[in-house]
Formats: C-alpha cells, sequence, structure tokens
C-alpha cells in the first residue's frame, strides 16, 4: 500500500516537472512568462490580417472651362510649382508671355505656335504673335488671324500678290517693265498682265499683257497680247498721229482698230526654215482696217485712184510710223503685206529702221 502511494506521488511530481519545463520553454521563446494552466487554457484564434497603406489619391488639373484660365488657377511654366509636361501642351492663362512659353522649347529661335486643351475636345491654339485661334466645328484648328497678319515660313519666298509693287528677287518685274506699264497708264491705255508665255524656243513672252483699249477710248479689235514695249510704241503711234490724221481729213476720231496678228508663233510669213517672226516674242502687231466714229471703215490696202483723203490717211501714218518702230511694212512692200500695215521693234546693228 505504501508503495503505491509512493509510485502515485512520483507520477504525479513527473508531470508537474514536465509541465514546469515546457512553461519555462515557451516563456524564453515568447518573452513572456506564463503559467502552465494558461498555457493548456489557450484557445487558437484566427489570424489577424492587416491592410496595406493606401497609396495617395492623384488628382488631375482641372480643365479650363473657357479658352483659358484664369491666372491665379495655373502654374506659369518652368516655375517650381509647375508639373513636370511638355510646355506646349501646357494650359496658358490670360496675361501669360507666350513668348517666355516658346523660349523653353528647343532650338527656340523665333515665334512657336502653343497648342492648350490637349485631351480635351476643344483644343486651342495660341502664338506669340498675339492672334489666337479657334477651333472649328469639326474640331480642326482654325486660324482666326487679324486683316494685317503675314504668315511667314522660313526657307521659303512670300507669294507675290502684286508684281508691279514685289522686288525683282521676290518675283517682281525688272524695273524697266515697270516703268513701262507706268507709261503707259499715262497714255490711258487699258491692258491687265497675264502669266508668263512660253510656247517653245523662240516663242516666249516673259511679261505679256493684253491690251483691249488705247488713248480716247479706241478699242483693239480682237484684244492683242504683246509685250509692253511694241504696246508703248503703238499707244504713242495712234494717240500722236493715227487719231490727228484722221481728225483732220474726216473730222471725225477713231473709233477702233482691227488687228490681224499680235502674238504668234511662227517664222516669217509662216515659211519654213525662215527665221522665227517679231510676232513669235509678241514684239509685233498688223493693223488691217481703221474705223472712225462716224462709222466710216479704212481697210488697209492700196487705194483707189480717186480715194484722196484715204490715200493720204495711209501714206501720212505710214511715213510717221517709222519714228515710232524699226520695221514697217504695207501694201506695196510685197505680196505678203497687201493689205495690212506690220509694225514691229526688231534690233537691228547699228541702230537701222527699215520703212518700206
Amino acid at each position: 500500500m505504501l508503495s503505491r502511494v509512493s509510485r502515485y506521488r512520483h507520477c504525479r511530481l513527473s508531470r508537474a516537472g514536465l509541465a514546469l519545463t515546457t512553461a519555462l520553454f515557451a516563456a524564453g521563446c515568447s518573452g513572456d512568462m506564463a503559467p502552465p494552466g494558461d498555457l493548456l487554457a489557450i484557445e487558437p484564434s484566427a489570424p489577424v490580417i492587416l491592410s496595406e497603406p493606401v497609396a495617395p489619391a492623384m488628382t488631375s488639373a482641372p480643365l479650363a472651362p473657357a479658352m483659358f484660365a484664369d491666372v491665379s488657377d495655373s502654374a506659369v511654366p518652368n516655375s517650381p510649382d509647375a508639373p513636370m509636361q511638355n510646355v506646349l501642351a501646357y494650359p496658358v492663362s490670360d496675361g501669360v508671355d507666350t513668348r517666355q512659353m516658346t523660349s523653353a522649347l528647343p532650338e527656340s529661335g523665333g515665334d512657336q505656335p502653343i497648342v492648350t486643351g490637349i485631351g480635351t475636345d476643344n483644343p486651342q491654339l495660341v502664338t506669340a504673335s498675339g492672334y489666337p485661334s479657334s477651333s472649328g466645328s469639326d474640331g480642326s484648328l482654325q486660324n482666326d488671324r487679324t486683316e494685317n497678319a503675314q504668315v511667314q515660313v522660313a526657307g521659303l519666298m512670300p507669294r507675290v500678290t502684286d508684281p508691279m509693287n514685289a522686288p525683282q528677287w521676290a518675283g517682281g518685274m525688272p524695273a524697266s517693265e515697270k516703268a513701262c506699264r507706268n507709261r503707259l497708264k499715262r497714255l490711258g491705255v487699258t491692258f491687265r498682265d497675264l502669266p508668263a508665255i512660253n510656247s517653245g524656243k523662240g516663242c516666249s513672252i516673259p511679261y505679256p499683257i493684253e491690251v483691249t483699249e488705247l488713248s480716247g477710248g479706241i478699242e483693239i479689235k480682237p484684244a492683242a497680247k504683246l509685250n509692253c514695249q511694241i504696246t508703248d510704241a503703238f499707244a504713242q503711234w495712234v494717240k500722236n498721229e493715227l487719231a490727228p490724221a484722221a481728225r483732220l481729213r474726216y473730222l471725225s476720231g477713231v473709233s477702233s482698230i482691227r488687228q490681224l496678228s499680235s502674238y504668234s508663233c511662227r517664222t516669217m510669213n509662216s515659211k519654213r526654215g525662215a527665221p522665227m517672226s517679231e510676232h513669235a516674242s509678241g514684239n509685233a502687231i498688223d493693223v488691217g482696217k481703221i474705223t472712225l466714229n462716224n462709222g466710216q471703215a479704212i481697210a488697209v490696202r492700196k487705194p483707189g485712184f480717186f480715194s484722196f483723203r484715204e490715200k493720204s490717211l495711209l501714206k501720212t501714218i505710214r511715213h510717221d510710223s517709222c519714228k515710232y518702230f524699226t520695221t514697217v511694212l504695207g501694201p506695196g512692200s510685197d505680196i505678203h503685206h497687201k493689205d495690212h500695215f506690220h509694225f514691229d521693234l526688231r534690233t537691228r546693228k547699228a541702230g537701222y529702221r527699215h520703212c518700206d
């Protein structure tokens, strides 16, 4: 009996020692000392999951409701508070110096366009020159330039709208052509400039004009394509010689002149192998008929025996025309000029004039 009691106490002490050892071991790992009885009473609990810190929300800058935002609502580019983004896409506010903005662009040597409102349905274009552009209904950018604003493109020549006022290096006329046209205006000639004519070798007029009316309202029928020099000489001849001679003999002024040939790309007398005619350069004009204000028509041909006034008129104007032209041909010169006067300004050696 005593042995049983002793064995029972031994077993109980062994269990208590084992529990105490376990408690000491657990306290050494966790840092907390807990009695053995409490360890046995611990119940498992659900693991606690901690959420990660949420990144701060990124808010975009408010878009300008109108064309430009208030100055106080947006930071000036290149300032410490300005976001790192393309200067061209940065909203432009009223009062912001756009030239200062373009200075941030690479290789910026002058005014450059600035586009605002990129990424929206209403992009705007602002240039450093000071004229804004509005957006069209289709979303495309439309320049709303002022009346006197001009677009200058580097490396391109400006378009010449008035050759008379433009210098020759910019596509304008030579000084001699401008002076000639000024003389025509003083003579009362009605004409218009035509594009340059170049129909092949030997057939060209660099600065042609189309003449419809001379001094005193004398019509040219049909309108003649000529160079300015022959037009000037012809207008002076009509004003100074033809009109006064007709008024003296018929007591009537000249109404119209029928021209048979002005510019024509052909050889002399239209013969194969012959030199090019002065008509091929618009340097000649042929006159076939002269109509007076009283309705009388005077044909350029050899007049009849009793046609004294007609004969006198044709002889006088033909003779006086040699003061204005270097070549004068007409009835009696050859078969090719039996029914018209031919006037031209052919250049010959030593200033020779051929008046037949």
